[in-house]
């Protein structure tokens, strides 16, 4: 459950209940990895607008990113801080959390917590995500399992 949702006061309730639904079935499989949600809540013809190097295009890249980040973090969560719903877009910030007890491009699990914030723009059809701008705090996470020194 969101910790805080905010609505545009525009939208019918039955409207914003889609969009919330919507939200609350993507980032259930944020949280837990469960295939059913991603499916439940994304359209086949998903387009992510800030792809990162090396990962897939649409649908099959929102499954590779999750199973990657699990293999890492097993135990990753995914908390919803604030929802934004607005004219078919979500808008959200989340925080993820876990510990590093996998491993990464040969850095040893460390065992140590995780916790980095995340940022999307997710635009709705027909009551599935069609497309993404998404920003995760990278620079964090990396220095969190230790493959970026800090400073």
């Amino acid at each position: 459950m969101p910790k805080s949702i905010t609505v545009d006061r525009n939208l019918s309730i039955p409207e914003a209940n889609r969009l919330i639904c919507t939200a609350q079935l993507y980032y259930a499989f944020w949280n837990t990895g469960k295939q059913k949600y991603l499916k439940a809540s994304v359209s086949a013809d998903f387009q992510d607008n800030t792809l990162p190097k090396g990962r897939p295009q649409g649908y099959k890249g929102i499954l590779f990113a999750s199973n990657n980040f699990r293999k890492v973090i097993p135990g990753l969560r995914c908390s919803v801080e604030d929802l934004i719903i607005t004219n078919n877009k979500i808008i959200c910030r989340q925080v993820y959390t876990g510990y590093y007890t996998g491993s990464l491009k040969g850095h040893a699990p460390a065992g140590r917590p995780i916790r980095f914030v995340a940022l999307d723009i997710l635009h709705v059809r027909q009551g599935k995500v069609y497309e993404d701008w998404h920003l995760e705090d990278n620079l964090i996470f990396r220095q969190q399992i230790g493959v970026v020194p800090i400073d």
